[in-house]
């Protein structure tokens, strides 16, 4: 091979790794607002290939606006939010989701009037439902209960089976990237231990990158690579899940009450 050759081959390389280095997920100074009230406040986060990634933080901080966000609405008003390497910021929702990311929304807000396999099936449209038995069987292993409801009307099942459909729904696309917005939300106990387990084992069997945005900050630090915590629109901490879930502030403002890090008192340090 000539030497000219050899450096093409050699920066051919360079780039792979870079591009294998680089976050799935960047979102960087970015801002939000709902008319003149400001929702985010240059929020930089980032999730890489492979990551559970969460987002904690107090009811109104701003969670589920930067979720929104990342998938199109409402839109950024200043910042970059990166996925793969390309610059999504001002892309149309459905172009998004056609770039491999799926949201199970805050609420769960899955179609009622619709069975539970019809459900499924929508979410099976983006590849034309090409994949849709092959994937129905996984999500049914995943969720045992929504194969023994697949006829039944999704309005007419429990809070915890209804939230199972809305992550099934999301895994029917062929994400690369899942954005599950508060999933434990108004759920009994045993079931929210259920629906953990799940999002653990689709990041340890199959490999898949999560960003998860959730009120119950000793499950979801529990359960993720790495946390940031959001107040009032923005990034006041960030670590490892696990450091996070034995700092004493996040310990005394999530998981015993009290004071949020960064609101009042001592703002702790980002890692």
């Amino acid at each position: 091979m000539s030497v000219a050759g050899i450096n093409v081959l050699v920066e051919e390389t360079r780039a792979r790794a870079a591009a294998a280095a680089a976050p799935l997920l960047e979102v960087s100074g970015v801002s939000a607002f709902y008319g003149s009230v400001a929702a985010l406040r240059d929020v930089d986060m980032s999730v890489a290939e492979g990551e559970i990634v969460t987002l904690i933080g107090a009811n109104g901080a701003g969670k589920s606006t930067l979720m929104m966000t990342i998938f199109g609405s409402p839109r950024a008003r200043s910042g970059t939010i990166r996925f793969a390497g390309r610059d999504v910021t001002a892309l149309p929702t459905h172009e998004i989701a056609r770039l491999g990311i799926a949201q199970s929304p805050e609420g769960r807000r899955v179609f009622p009037r619709m069975s539970v396999y019809e459900n499924l099936q929508m979410g099976a449209a983006l590849h034309g439902g090409r994949f849709l038995a092959q994937d129905l069987e996984k999500v049914c292993a995943l969720f045992p209960r929504l194969k023994e409801r697949l006829t039944q009307r999704a309005g007419t099942m429990s809070g915890g089976e209804q939230q199972m459909l809305a992550i099934a729904r999301a895994l029917m696309s062929r994400p690369r990237l899942l954005l599950l917005d508060e999933p434990s939300l108004g759920l009994a106990p045993l079931v929210v231990k259920q629906i953990f387990s799940a999002i653990r084992d689709l990041n340890r069997s199959d490999g898949m990158t999560i960003f998860l945005v959730e009120q119950n900050a000793y499950h979801a630090l529990k359960l993720a690579h790495r946390g940031y915590v959001l107040v009032n629109g923005q990034i006041t901490m960030s670590g490892s899940g696990r450091t996070l879930l034995d700092d004493p502030a996040i310990k005394a403002a999530y998981l015993e009450g009290g004071v949020e890090p960064g609101r009042h008192g001592p703002q702790a340090s980002g890692s």
